[in-house]
């Protein structure tokens, strides 16, 4: 019954939770099967792990057989720290507190269209969420990092700027595409430490150059080649990012790309799901965001100049890369 179920959905996330942050999937992966087994390695009750063993089990996560718990393909491949598609990052940022208290309050936002959160909800210079964020989400960004990097990394000299740059991956994919690129990544100081450390990762240290400060108030300095807006519109309304569009716009060099990557909603607002679903994280999150169509990422650009405008799916996600000319 979906009303029944839908109640009793946080269940399911919770539970996901419990076992990213006692390590279980981890566990198992090293040949722990039972939950005697488990309950060194996890910190945990024999009897606690044998009850969330068996709901992982039910909803999907594990499988049971007489000799205990086995993964299944995807807890193996996203939910086993130090595979390279580890996600259980991304719990300590859906999972911040600052967030579960805006989702908390949704009724008061869907009163108000926007967040109750304080100031600008999660858009503050000093919100630890964004740290939580450039640390945890990267592994998500490697598809629509390298859709991005196909379209603007080109060969020889290029001067980039990855606005927001986060954990910084998607200006850093293009480093690794194009050893002539020299990236410029402009976000928070705190935030940026975490991009510099992944920089050093790719061997890209020497290449790559933060730049601190606000997108709308920071100065982006001039003659870009490329300039990467990657996963910040959703945190404003059209007229802000209209105008963002023209500083950048203002920056970049005759015929340059600008390279936008969004949850990008259909017409219908409400495909492909996980596109459509996540206006709801933007109205309990953000004063004025939202999840944006083809058709407005297109008008925010043209508005602000740009011309070309293509767009191109992220295969397997509900994220598209769109590319406009300067």
């Amino acid at each position: 019954m979906i009303v029944f179920d839908t109640l009793q959905a946080h269940q399911r996330t919770s539970a996901l939770r419990a076992g990213i942050e006692l390590k279980l999937f981890t566990a198992i992966a090293a040949g722990a099967r039972t939950p005697e087994a488990l309950a060194g390695p996890c910190g945990a009750s024999a009897k606690g792990l044998r009850v969330l063993c068996d709901f992982l089990t039910i909803i999907g996560f594990l499988t049971k057989d007489e000799s205990g718990y086995r993964l299944t393909p995807d807890s193996e491949l996203f939910l086993v720290e130090g595979s390279p598609a580890y996600m259980g990052g991304m719990a300590s940022f859906l999972f911040h507190p600052f967030m579960e208290k805006g989702l908390g309050n949704m009724t008061g936002a869907v009163r108000k269209g926007g967040t109750v959160l304080p100031a600008e909800g999660s858009v503050s210079d000093d919100n630890p969420v964004w740290v939580e964020f450039a640390r945890g989400m990267a592994p998500l960004t490697v598809p629509s990092a390298e859709v991005l990097s196909q379209h603007t990394a080109g060969s020889g000299p290029l001067k980039v700027l990855d606005i927001a740059a986060g954990h910084g991956m998607y200006g850093l994919t293009i480093a690794r595409r194009n050893p002539a690129a020299e990236i410029h990544a402009l976000d928070w100081k705190n935030v940026l430490a975490v991009a510099y450390e992944n920089a050093v990762k790719f061997g890209a240290a020497e290449r790559w150059h933060a730049i601190e400060g606000s997108a709308f108030t920071t100065d982006f300095g001039s003659g870009y080649d490329a300039v990467l807006v990657t996963n910040f519109i959703h945190h404003f309304d059209i007229p802000t990012n209209t105008n963002l569009f023209k500083k950048v716009r203002a920056a970049m060099k005759p015929g340059g790309k600008m390279a936008i990557v969004e949850m990008a909603v259909n017409d219908d607002r409400v495909t492909p799901a996980g596109a459509g679903m996540f206006a709801m994280t933007m109205l309990t999150s953000t004063a004025t965001g939202d999840a944006y169509s083809q058709r407005e990422i297109e008008s925010m650009c043209t508005s602000a100049g740009f011309h070309s405008v293509a767009h191109h799916g992220v295969p397997d996600t509900p994220q598209t890369v769109t590319i406009a000319l300067s």
